[in-house]
């Protein structure tokens, strides 16, 4: 359990790298992306350039996810998972997440 916590710091510093972080976080903010509970970003907005940031973002996250599982002896869904709890709980006020109930909020 302590790897995996370790892993995903490691996996969000690798978010927080210039180009994309400036980007993930410009999304966020304007409201154009969420997190969820899945360990994934959604689009809130549905523009071209939105939905290819979450494509880009989620695939990243989808291949350091499975390397935390791999080297925990867990499946990449419970990483992701795990991931998605402590991403929504870091939202920033303003920012969107989806709640169990599947409905955007602003926290």
């Amino acid at each position: 359990m302590k790897n995996i916590l370790k892993g995903l710091l490691l996996a969000s510093m690798v978010f927080s790298q210039p180009v994309l972080a400036l980007t993930l976080t410009e999304a966020r903010q304007q409201g154009l992306v969420g997190e969820t509970l899945s360990g994934f970003i959604a689009p809130v907005k549905q523009d071209k350039e939105t939905l290819e940031l979450v494509k880009r973002i989620n695939e990243a996250r989808s291949e350091n996810y499975q390397k935390l599982a791999d080297s925990n002896n867990i499946s990449a869904n419970q990483v992701a998972e795990l991931a998605g709890q402590k991403l929504v709980a870091r939202a920033q006020p303003g920012e969107y997440v989806r709640g169990i109930n599947g409905q955007w909020m602003k926290k």
